[in-house]
């Protein structure tokens, strides 16, 4: 029988206590750093490295240059009268964070075994029990630090907590297998259905992350891909036919559409790198329209203009619903990727 090591480590920059979007009832989500993606959009710069990540706050600072000083590896330079920081040569020791007057200065990562963070995950055993949910690995990438996740995995199963994990797939078969023998339900990221564009901006293939996708179904697990819907990279609707055709190819009948967003902006100013998308605007619930044509015919028909066909009285659209005219299953997505706009827009 395998049991855990649970002194085994690994590097995390958060852990999220009762989350309810990363798989199934109420959640701890563990986020691991490094990732073997560039995504242009990404919401968590900070979790692309593995290793500590000092972050600069220019609001807050001084200019006292109080932590050029104190960086025992010369890590930190002013250049054009910003901080810049060597990630390649600091060692994450944190002196300059901890000696900063103004805490303008903070550090992503830290290395953690899978007996603390098990600890905390176990905190909230009552609710997952209640809710059905459980432990999730997100990232960063869970595959780039396959130990440390196989140990929290299976201390977790130990425990009797279901397991599930947001993954890019992008690794070996072997290294997949080794992780995701003890996940019960995997989110699937899904970037883009064509190689030279997932490559153009994400920096690598996405044909890794499909293998992994199709052997995983062929294993039987329960898989949910999920695609981020970012502005001109595979919003269209040629995009999503073939998203759709790719993953009935592989299988696969269900996805989820995360709306892109800006909650992630301010991480690129922290860490003094470049944003490809800071004047790119956020998706609203309007926007939605344009990718259920099917409704349009019906609108007309609506009694209030701008009707968004949901609890408004005399909609042509809910009444088509009701004749069988529109698909229930395309309308019911479309209630749910309203609600998360919606959501989105509130925080």
């Amino acid at each position: 029988m395998t049991t855990t090591n649970r002194n085994t480590t690994g590097i995390i920059f958060n852990i999220q206590k009762f989350s309810v979007n990363d798989g199934p009832g109420i959640r701890t989500t563990v986020f691991l750093k490094g990732c073997p993606l560039r995504c242009k959009w990404c919401a968590n710069p900070e979790s692309q490295l593995i290793q500590t990540q000092i972050l600069w706050d220019q609001k807050k600072c001084i200019n006292c240059h109080h932590c050029i000083e104190t960086c025992p590896k010369n890590a930190m330079k002013i250049i054009d009268k910003s901080i810049k920081i060597n990630h390649s040569l600091c060692s994450g020791c944190k002196k300059c964070v901890y000696e900063c007057p103004k805490n303008a200065l903070s550090a992503q990562g830290e290395q953690k075994s899978v007996e603390e963070v098990l600890k905390i995950v176990l905190q909230d055993q009552a609710f997952y029990e209640e809710s059905g949910g459980g432990l999730t690995l997100s990232g960063g990438e869970l595959l780039l630090q396959p130990e440390f996740s196989r140990e929290l995995l299976l201390a977790a199963k130990e425990e009797g907590i279901h397991t599930c994990c947001e993954t890019t797939g992008f690794a070996t078969e072997e290294t997949f297998d080794h992780v995701m023998e003890y996940v019960d339900y995997i989110l699937f990221d899904m970037k883009h259905w064509n190689t030279d564009k997932h490559i153009e901006d994400t920096g690598v293939s996405n044909k890794l992350p499909l293998l992994n996708m199709k052997h995983a179904i062929a294993n039987g697990k329960t898989v949910l891909p999920r695609i981020p819907v970012i502005p001109g990279f595979n919003d269209s609707l040629d995009d999503a036919k073939e998203f759709s055709k790719t993953l009935h190819n592989i299988g696969i009948n269900k996805c989820q559409l995360l709306p892109f967003h800006q909650f992630g902006e301010n991480k690129y100013h922290l860490l003094n790198i470049k944003y490809d998308y800071e004047n790119v605007p956020s998706y609203h619930p309007e926007d939605l329209k344009e990718y259920f044509a099917e409704f349009r015919k019906y609108e007309p028909y609506c009694r209030f203009q701008g009707c968004m066909h949901l609890s408004e009285p005399d909609c042509g659209v809910k009444e088509a619903l009701a004749e069988g005219k529109i698909s229930s299953i395309r309308y019911e997505s479309y209630k749910e990727l309203y609600e998360e706009l919606k959501q989105k827009r509130r925080y």
